[in-house]
């Protein structure tokens, strides 16, 4: 608990500030002086990174920029060299892909991974039993929370009357809009997402814009991206990524207009 000191409006000889305890909120991922060289090449160079719970954050920078190592770190797949990852308050650095996932990180790539074979509704069903296996999964009954969770689920992507369809008939947007919604069945705490709009129409854009815009709040998001115009819709704050270190962080307006960004990543 943190003290927060008031001043109070009462005038005279008896006026004291108000005192008052308020729980301090602490950081959700803390990505601290992390390092990273393959063959030599640093693809992060004591990167450091805060996110807060319930924040929406986009991750944008050149190719190159060290986004994609940033999230392999975070989610176990690379062990950093130097530097440390926490996640809810626990030392994540040398955890295994498996041990994060069920402290609650998911991880959305960049192309669409579902199960082409099954229904939508199964898809949904897989990922909220923990990968249990098809087999096991038909054998085994849903608990009324886990329906309860596949339900407002569905109506989030809007998927609701495709659940009956196969996964691999789904337009590409579809099929980016599901692999969300299975993270999303597994309750994450944080949800990092790869490029979500590339090769999506106009009207998916917009939908997805929806879609990340309303996990704001309950879970935290990091987006990656490089369709800026998408990124200047959703985002309330921007980290950019340059040669694996942070450029600059801020709104998109101070982002934008930051000289640096503009020489390394937006161009004049």
């Amino acid at each position: 608990m943190s003290t927060v000191v008031e001043a109070s409006k009462i005038t005279g000889p008896s006026a004291r500030p108000e005192v008052r305890e308020v729980a301090a909120i602490a950081p959700l991922l803390e990505v601290d002086k992390v390092t990273v060289s393959f063959d030599g090449f640093r693809a992060l160079n004591e990167l450091t990174l805060t996110l807060m719970p319930g924040e929406l954050r986009c991750i944008v920078g050149p190719n190159g920029a060290g986004k994609t190592t940033m999230m392999d770190v975070v989610t176990g797949k690379t062990r950093p060299d130097t530097g440390t990852v926490r996640f809810a308050g626990r030392d994540v650095t040398r955890m295994t892909e498996h041990a994060i996932v069920a402290l609650g990180i998911g991880r959305k790539f960049q192309r669409p991974t579902v199960f082409p074979g099954h229904t939508v509704f199964e898809n949904l069903e897989l990922s909220s039993q923990g990968g249990k296996g098809v087999f096991r999964m038909l054998r085994a009954h849903l608990t009324t929370d886990e329906r309860l969770a596949i339900d407002r689920t569905l109506e989030l992507i809007g998927l609701a009357d495709h659940q009956r369809q196969l996964g691999g008939l789904l337009s590409h947007g579809q099929k980016q809009w599901l692999e969300i919604g299975m993270l999303l069945v597994s309750q994450p705490k944080m949800l990092l997402v790869d490029e979500p709009v590339a090769g999506m129409t106009q009207q998916e854009i917009e939908r997805t814009e929806e879609i990340l815009a309303s996990l704001a709040g309950e879970h935290t998001v990091v987006v990656v991206e490089h369709d800026m115009d998408f990124v200047r819709k959703i985002a309330t704050k921007v980290t950019v990524l340059h040669e694996g270190s942070v450029l600059a962080e801020g709104s998109m307006s101070e982002v934008q207009n930051d000289p640096r960004v503009i020489e390394v990543y937006l161009g004049a």
